[in-house]
């Protein structure tokens, strides 16, 4: 594997980030903030921030670079899609735990829903998590999906993981930073830098540098997973993840079948001297 070494430093540089972004989410919530319980108050609200990071945050990025690791290789293609979609659907799950959190908190103390842009960009994430997750099942993992079809939604299946990955970072640091206004007041109001919102600005930190490492790492060609050898006639046009299209299916299917035909022709003419 080209640049192993550059690869290895920035997977353990995510991986620490990312845990320290957990360890951090679970110090504020239960040194800064009220703990954690689910009875419709406070500590069950705090499940929010930890279910998110834990799972929208870092579990996401691991899934996102599962196909990257180069001790992997030897896998079948099947097992890493296995893999894959276990990540997500664990990180969806917990995902959807933490809005229940939310909404119940929000329900319990009479407070509204749906009014931030926090909550409107952080339900739409968790919505087109899911249908990617969904779309993901049905096209790449099951084998019912014809290879023109997977060619055709593959770049669009990289493209909106990436975007939806970004997406959550963004929406991380807005619920932060909203919960930080809403929750400190004077005389400790987060204008002021108290130790809570310094502690949890560094968290923000943690989450776009684990973020930023993640998206370099996977959009790194030299780092892609090579094809296996049933992928290199039909397998490039059956769910691998570079971008391929149809035309390229099309054009390795032409070169082989004329190698094919070179093959035969040559057979014949050796058989006619």
């Amino acid at each position: 594997m080209e640049g192993y070494w550059l690869f290895l430093a920035l997977l353990v540089s995510a991986l620490l980030l990312g845990f320290l972004s957990v360890i951090f989410t679970l110090v504020w919530v239960l040194h800064y903030r009220e703990g954690l319980a689910w009875d419709g108050r406070g500590a069950e609200f705090n499940w929010h921030p930890v279910l998110m990071i834990t799972g929208f945050v870092f579990v996401q990025g691991i899934a996102i670079i599962v196909y990257r690791l180069p001790w992997t290789r030897k896998c079948s293609k099947y097992l890493m899609k296995l893999i894959h979609a276990g990540l997500n659907t664990f990180a969806l799950t917990l995902a959807i735990i933490a809005l229940v959190a939310v909404f119940d908190f929000h329900n319990t103390a009479n407070i509204p829903n749906m009014y931030s842009l926090h909550s409107w960009i952080g339900l739409s994430a968790v919505i087109l998590y899911s249908l990617q997750l969904v779309l993901g099942f049905v096209v790449f993992l099951l084998p019912w999906a014809p290879m023109y079809l997977r060619a055709l939604l593959m770049p669009i299946h990289v493209y909106s993981g990436l975007f939806i990955f970004g997406t959550v970072i963004a929406t991380v640091l807005m619920g932060i930073t909203e919960k930080l206004i809403f929750a400190l007041k004077a005389p400790n109001a987060y204008r002021d830098s108290p130790e809570e919102a310094v502690f949890v600005n560094t968290l923000g930190i943690l989450v776009v540098v684990f973020g930023g490492i993640i998206l370099w790492m996977v959009t790194r060609p030299r780092w892609k997973r090579p094809l296996d050898n049933q992928q290199k006639l039909g397998g490039k046009c059956e769910g691998n993840e570079d971008v391929v299209t149809t035309k390229d299916c099309n054009l390795e299917f032409s070169r082989e079948a004329r190698k094919q035909n070179l093959n035969l022709d040559d057979a014949g003419q050796r058989s006619t001297m």
